[in-house]
């Protein structure tokens, strides 16, 4: 069978990059296409990948701005070229999911969400520093990409949801069905340490939908030390509210994230995100979580084995969860057993399994 991958973007190394890795590791020789990258972000595992972009990658300053070309999307997949290739792979949380191909190719899309700025516009930009007025004018352009995302999703041969929740939203936002399997996490990269520090984690990129300015008043208010490893948009408005008991220490390397993760008291996960990798990452360290009861944690995050959960994005529900975390005593053998569940070689193995039968599936019609 002769297989393409399709991803979003390449332009920031995140949990869903993480599962494109997967797939060139399981089809290496299965050719990348995408948007826009950006080579010197990509992960030594993507290196030699042969990655495709569209006329995207032309325009100068993309790699930089890339969300300020958005109504640029919808054309720059509609023009990706799929011919000859039996399977399409398609990673979407935004526009790759729509990309037309041949009807005598399969279509598969690993859906992280429906794109989320489009369908949840309003939780999606609440805190963003943009002006009245383009708020409100991109608003009006979210419902066109809505009708445009909704209208393409029939492009799609099977949807894989990447938890419950994003199951859930796949039926209500398009009306169709689909399987969930897990992200895959690589367990092997991760031990635990006998030396735990006296701070708390995140590893999150920036941005203002996930919250992590919750978790800074919190820590202001504890005193604890929390440290922040990530960068994005919403970096200086945190830094400006932070105490210094909170530091921000930009991106690391996947080895000082490692290490950080191992040592640190809790690993803290104060959004609602459509699955989390994260989490799960810090659980094959030893680590518990403390996690917001929403989205994807709901999947991964059983209480009192692997983390503990707050119920509301409030200030004090979630210095009650870190109180609970110091007070409970932790079996790092139990949490790091949980991790591996949703270990990568797992996942190669189910997922290509399932690949294979939903295209034999598509050949006989079905």
């Amino acid at each position: 069978m002769k297989i393409a991958i399709a991803h979003d973007y390449l332009i920031q190394m995140g949990g869903a990059e993480r599962v494109v890795e997967v797939f060139h590791h399981m089809y290496p020789e299965a050719p990348i296409f995408t948007t826009v990258f950006n080579g010197s972000r990509l992960t030594d595992n993507l290196k030699d990948a042969d990655i495709r972009a569209s006329w995207l990658q032309n325009i100068p300053g993309v790699k930089r701005n890339f969300k300020g070309v958005l109504p640029l999307y919808p054309m720059a997949v509609r023009d990706l070229d799929f011919s000859g290739y039996d399977i399409v792979l398609s990673s979407s949380s935004a526009f790759m999911k729509s990309i037309q191909v041949p009807e005598s190719t399969f279509h598969l899309c690993y859906c992280h969400t429906p794109m989320r700025f489009a369908w949840d516009y309003d939780t999606y930009m609440e805190r963003q520093s943009n002006s009245g007025l383009f708020k409100r004018l991109l608003k009006v352009y979210m419902q066109r990409l809505k009708s445009w995302d909704q209208r393409t999703s029939k492009n799609v041969n099977q949807f894989v949801a990447n938890s419950s929740v994003v199951k859930t939203r796949i039926q209500n936002y398009y009306h169709r069905d689909s399987d969930v399997i897990f992200p895959p996490i690589n367990t092997a990269r991760f031990s635990s340490s006998s030396n735990i520090g006296d701070y708390y984690l995140i590893v999150s990129r920036l941005v203002s939908y996930k919250r992590i300015d919750l978790a800074v008043e919190a820590f202001n208010r504890n005193g604890l030390k929390l440290y922040i490893v990530g960068d994005g948009p919403d970096r200086k408005r945190l830094e400006g509210m932070a105490k210094g008991n909170v530091s921000f220490l930009g991106r690391l390397e996947d080895e000082e994230v490692t290490g950080l993760m191992s040592q640190c008291r809790a690993f803290v996960f104060p959004g609602e995100e459509d699955f989390g990798i994260t989490p799960l990452e810090a659980n094959a360290a030893g680590r518990p979580v403390i996690a917001y009861q929403a989205g994807g944690a709901l999947d991964t995050i059983i209480p009192y084995v692997n983390g503990v959960f707050f119920q509301h994005q409030e200030v004090d529900d979630l210095l009650r969860a870190i109180d609970e975390v110091e007070s409970y005593a932790w079996d790092i053998d139990q949490i790091m057993g949980h991790a591996r569940k949703f270990d990568e070689q797992a996942f190669m193995v189910q997922f290509k399994q399932y690949v294979e039968q939903a295209y034999v599936n598509f050949l006989k019609g079905g």
